[in-house]
This record gives structure tokens, C-alpha cells and sequence, in this order.
């Protein structure tokens, strides 16, 4: 295991996730109350055993450089044996700049990755949500004498053209790979879970970084030459929760995953420990009155008597104000909810006001959701249908005399200063 280093792709712009990474990249979103995305796959890199990480970041990286810091809340505020760096974008009197693709990204650092002459290189995406001990998988990736090994698992057919599909032999040995197809062939997907012999991933990001006709994507162009010029490509098959995260929709149900009985995820399994960096908060606090069911409650929440709480997260530091209404949503960080306000099938990101008496939201089939972005408020009255999208720092003069919102209306700040 210390022999293999760990690259994080981190750089997503995340534009499927809306007002939710309208000021931060992907990996750095809110997840389950009181973590980042980003939080599951460090974990699993410590838990493996697996502590020399880089985390390689583009889009609006400051959130999740603040979040990540030394990496002691993962044990991985190392210095001589691996730890944490964290690598943008930079300038260089050769050609160098902002990447371009997964493969751009990490050849534009491989003199990062090679430094001290790992074995292998274990490239994660830093944005799926599940647990995964990563031993096993660099077991048989020797076991096999793989030049690439890919972790890949069954997804619902209608899910598949989402991801790329592969296709193996009976020794698992990939034969086809093909890129988010419209007409997929089968339902076995390719995670983003890559482990590579170190000289092979050299030789094959040169050759692509020097095609002109290239994307400088893994998935469109490095894995599909590979399998095409007869490397040996495995496939290592996962078979536990495992979901990208990366549209408004699969984040929405991936709370919800959270709130089954027995949860498909557990996050209260003390052998499997989800770290995160924590900020200091007092108990919550439920008034008698208040009705709670099946929720996640943050430390530092408030629920006021006579509010209800139904069906979803609240991160920390959300006051829901007496006989308000929450159900099935996901709010975050030090949000308010007003006193009988209702809240159905809504995302609300950090620090947003919600007035009193206002409706976010409704319950729906198929669910239609409604976002309000960070920092924004919501005047007392106002009704947001469901399928709303309001940006970021929306206050309540940009509503100007309308406070009805329509499905699938945008609502956006006028003040441009605070969209820099």
C-alpha cells in the first residue's frame, strides 16, 4: 500500500448541481448534514491504508482548500511518509494553463505524481458518494499483471447512458469500453476507480497529450485506446452503494438513501469511520411541540415547538421557527426558516432566509425540486412552485412586485457586483 499514490480528480465545474456550485466546485457541496462530497473518498484513502494524496482542483477551489487545510481530520497532515497536497492550475514557460480534460489534469502534474517512484497510481473521482476498501482492488490488480484496473458495478438500465459502459471476457478482462452511449449496451459501469502501473499511465498520457484529435479525457479517450490497442485492462466489480452525485436529482435521492431503514449507506458504522473537518456546535435543540420523523439533524439546529420536520437533512446551525414545515428537503448551513413557512421537495444551500408564511416547493410526482441558493432570501409570503431556481444572494428587492414564483422560473440577483 506504500507503494501506490493517490490522485483526486477535485475540479469539476459541477454546472448539473445548479446554484449549488454556483460558488464552489463539486466536491466541496454539503453532503449529509455535516460533511463535503469530498469527504468519502479521503476517508476511504485512510481507511485503506492509503495515506500519499493528491487532490487536483480547477473550478473555484477555495472552499475546498479551506475545507481539506493540513488534512489532519483524515490523519494525513504527513510530511515524510505521504499526506495531503493540494494542486491548481499554474503558469509555466512551458505549455501549461488551465486543464483541459481528467488526463490533462493529471499529466500537467505527472512530475508531482512520479516524485519518489510510486508503483502504482490510484486515480478517484472526488465526487461519488460511497465506501470502498481499495486493498482488494490493488490485490488483484497484481494478481492480475494489469496494466489498468477499473472498478465497475451494475447500475439501473436507464441510468446507463449517463456512464461509460464496459464490456468484459469471463476473466474480467475488459474487451469494449464506450463513453456515455445513447444506446447502451449493458448496464456494468465504469465508477471512475482507475489503478494504473506508474510507467504505463507515463506512456500512454504522453502519447495522448501529443494527439491533436484528443480530448484528454479518461473516459472518452484514454480507457477506450487502451482496451482498442490491446492493453491489459481488468475490470474489478464493486457491488455495495455507490452513486454519483452529480445532478440536482441523484443528490437529492442520495439524502433520501440516507433516511431508508436500514440506509443502503451506513454512516454510523464505527469500522468504516466518514472523517470531515468539524466546526464547533452546540447540541441541537428540539422544543417540546416540535415533531421529528425520519430526519438527520445536525449539531447546532434548532427545531422550535410546533415546527415540522419530515423526511430530511439539516446541516448545522438551521433554525426551523415554530409551526414551520419541512419535508423531504435538504438544508444546509445555518439556514432559517420562518414561523409556518413550508418547505416540499427543496434544496436550500447555505445561510438563506426564509419568510414567514412562504411556501418553497411542493410535493410532487415526479419530484420536481426547488433550489435557493447561497445566501439568498425568500420574503414572507412568497410562494416558489415547484422546479424554482433561485441564485445566489437573491434578496428581496430583485423579486420586485411578484412574489409568486413559477415551475421552472430563474430568479437571479440584479446587483452584478456579487456575482464576481
Amino acid at each position: 500500500m506504500d507503494k501506490t499514490r493517490v490522485v483526486i480528480l477535485a475540479g469539476g465545474e459541477g454546472s448539473r448541481l445548479g446554484v449549488l456550485t454556483s460558488k464552489r466546485t463539486k466536491p466541496a457541496v454539503p453532503f449529509a448534514g455535516k460533511y463535503r462530497i469530498i469527504d468519502f473518498v479521503l476517508s476511504n484513502c485512510v481507511n485503506s491504508g492509503l495515506f500519499d494524496v493528491m487532490v487536483v482542483a480547477q473550478y473555484r477551489p477555495h472552499s475546498l482548500i479551506e475545507h481539506i487545510g493540513s488534512g489532519a481530520p483524515w490523519d494525513l497532515n504527513r510530511d515524510w511518509t505521504g499526506g495531503v497536497r493540494i494542486y491548481t492550475p499554474y503558469r509555466a514557460r512551458n505549455a501549461s494553463g488551465w486543464f483541459v480534460g481528467t488526463a490533462d489534469a493529471v499529466q500537467q502534474n505527472f512530475r508531482f505524481v512520479k516524485h519518489a517512484g510510486p508503483r502504482d497510481v490510484l486515480i478517484l473521482s472526488g465526487d461519488h458518494i460511497y465506501k470502498m476498501d481499495y486493498e482488494p482492488m490493488i490485490a488483484f490488480h497484481h494478481d492480475h499483471q494489469a496494466d489498468l484496473t477499473m472498478a465497475v458495478i451494475r447500475v439501473p438500465m436507464e441510468e446507463a447512458p449517463r456512464f461509460g459502459i464496459v464490456g468484459v471476457d469471463d476473466d474480467l478482462r475488459v474487451n469494449a469500453f464506450v463513453e456515455k452511449p445513447a444506446d447502451p449496451p449493458s448496464n456494468l459501469a465504469n465508477m471512475g476507480v482507475y489503478l494504473f502501473d506508474l510507467d504505463v499511465l507515463d506512456k500512454v498520457l504522453l502519447e495522448d497529450h501529443n494527439n491533436p484529435d484528443s480530448s484528454h479525457d479518461f473516459g472518452k479517450d484514454i480507457l477506450p485506446r487502451m482496451v482498442a490497442e490491446g492493453y491489459r485492462v481488468f475490470a474489478y466489480p464493486y457491488a455495495d452503494y455507490w452513486r454519483d452525485v452529480g445532478t440536482v436529482q441523484s443528490y437529492w435521492e442520495a439524502h433520501m438513501d440516507l433516511l431508508e431503514v436500514p440506509p443502503p449507506l451506513n454512516l454510523y458504522d464505527r469500522r468504516w469511520v466518514i472523517h470531515t473537518r468539524t466546526e464547533e456546535r452546540p447540541p441541537m435543540r428540539i422544543a417540546d411541540g416540535a415533531v421529528v420523523r425520519d430526519s438527520m439533524i445536525s449539531d447546532g439546529c434548532i427545531i422550535e415547538s410546533g415546527a415540522v420536520v419530515e423526511r430530511s437533512v439539516l446541516s448545522p446551525g438551521v433554525v426551523v421557527r415554530a409551526g414551520a414545515v419541512v419535508r423531504e428537503s435538504v438544508v444546509l448551513t445555518d439556514t432559517i426558516v420562518g414561523e409556518e413557512a413550508v418547505l416540499e421537495h427543496a434544496i436550500l444551500d447555505k445561510r438563506v432566509r426564509v419568510g414567514r408564511r412562504a411556501r418553497v416547493g411542493a410535493l410532487a410526482t415526479p419530484v420536481d425540486l426547488t433550489m435557493v441558493g447561497k445566501g439568498s432570501e425568500i420574503p414572507e409570503g412568497a410562494v416558489l412552485e415547484a422546479g424554482v431556481r433561485v441564485g445566489t444572494d437573491v434578496i428581496a428587492s430583485d423579486y420586485l412586485s411578484d412574489l409568486h414564483l413559477r415551475r421552472g422560473q430563474l430568479l437571479e440577483t440584479q446587483r452584478r457586483a456579487h456575482q464576481v
